[in-house]
């Protein structure tokens, strides 16, 4: 296509705007070893500091991508007839897994009249006694939206009552669009898992490094698993991000991206005031809106006829989880998104 606003990441950065002169020199140098299995113990003492004093780098395994960490969050905790409770709208790579194993898959909307936010009562009407896992993903996709510290006290307190593992998705977590990074579940219970990456808000999804954080007895057990599958992540990749994840460079790069979407948004905000068709609402993070379609269309109807007839790619609400709306991605370059967007309205236009 010409214009791809499916992709929910901020535009990937360069080696060469985020590695030093002496560093881009020595990357050159340096031999290409397996390295540790489960990631350097710089990278993962960098990441355990971003989660608090709590953490060390016995509480991280670094992974490919916050894909692979959500894989082996599924394959390592739950067995066929197990019960998960999934946030929808979501990434489906979660509820695909889950089916592929054989998991009762129990699906729980956020609600846009509250702000995309859980009803706690839901959730809590939704446990059972084979409720093994409650998923989120915080900060949303695809809404954009933060939890609230309310609704997060409550699913924390509802997990521990149940005493079921938490998963948290977090690889959007720093592209706030107020800069302040949101409230982490990371060690709100024992049998809490976060897991993220560098693949969206640090711009860097070609490294496919990403990680999991939780207990040391966790950590082992996916550590296990991830030995034979990937072995260990891409040496380059470690070594790229132990150098970046310093306080300092990572908050550079945090601070890039905030501006860039604010920016981004607020040309789409602007846009979108004049297209009826679409109802566009301002996200509290990550490079996505979820637009509601108010025309007489199905959203995978919109996002082919839009790819076919005007080579523009979004992303159809039913793929996420709920119909009635498409997702709309704005973290490439300024002009790139504004064609896209004047297609989407010459789209619209033809109608």
């Amino acid at each position: 296509v010409d214009y791809n606003l499916s992709e929910s990441g901020v535009h990937p950065l360069a080696l060469t705007e985020i590695l030093t002169k002496e560093e881009q020199q020595e990357i050159l140098n340096t031999e290409l070893f397996y390295g540790y299995t489960n990631g350097t113990p710089q990278l993962r003492r960098r990441i355990a500091e971003m989660y608090g004093d709590f953490f060390s780098a016995h509480n991280v395994l670094i992974t490919s991508g916050s894909a692979e960490a959500n894989f082996l969050s599924v394959m390592t905790q739950l067995e066929a007839g197990d019960e998960l409770i999934y946030m929808v709208p979501n990434y489906p790579q979660i509820l695909g897994l889950a089916r592929s194993f054989g998991i009762i898959l129990k699906e729980l909307p956020i609600r846009e009249e509250l702000g995309w936010q859980w009803d706690l009562d839901e959730l809590k009407a939704m446990v059972t006694k084979k409720t093994k896992m409650i998923a989120v993903c915080n900060p949303n996709n695809p809404t954009g939206a933060v939890m609230s510290d309310n609704v997060m006290n409550g699913v924390i307190a509802i997990s521990r009552e149940a005493d079921c593992w938490l998963l948290s998705d977090e690889v959007y977590r720093g592209a706030e669009l107020n800069g302040v990074e949101c409230r982490s579940f990371a060690g709100a219970t024992d049998k809490t898992v976060v897991n993220a990456g560098l693949s969206k808000a640090y711009s860097l999804p070609g490294l496919r490094l990403g990680w999991s954080v939780g207990s040391e007895e966790y950590v082992n057990r996916a550590w296990s698993f991830h030995d034979y599958t990937v072995i260990n992540v891409a040496y380059l990749s470690d070594w790229v991000a132990s150098k970046i994840m310093t306080y300092d460079r990572r908050m550079k790069i945090l601070n890039r991206t905030k501006e860039h979407l604010n920016h981004n948004l607020d040309m789409l905000c602007k846009w979108a005031e004049g297209v009826s068709e679409l109802t566009v609402t301002r996200p509290q993070a990550a490079a996505i809106t979820f637009a509601r379609l108010n025309i007489d269309m199905l959203s995978e109807d919109f996002v082919y006829q839009l790819r076919d007839n005007f080579s523009v790619l979004l992303t159809a609400g039913k793929w996420h989880g709920l119909e009635g709306f498409v997702r709309i991605g704005y973290g490439t370059p300024a002009d790139y998104v504004q064609g896209g967007l004047d297609r989407i309205a010459d789209f619209l236009n033809s109608l």
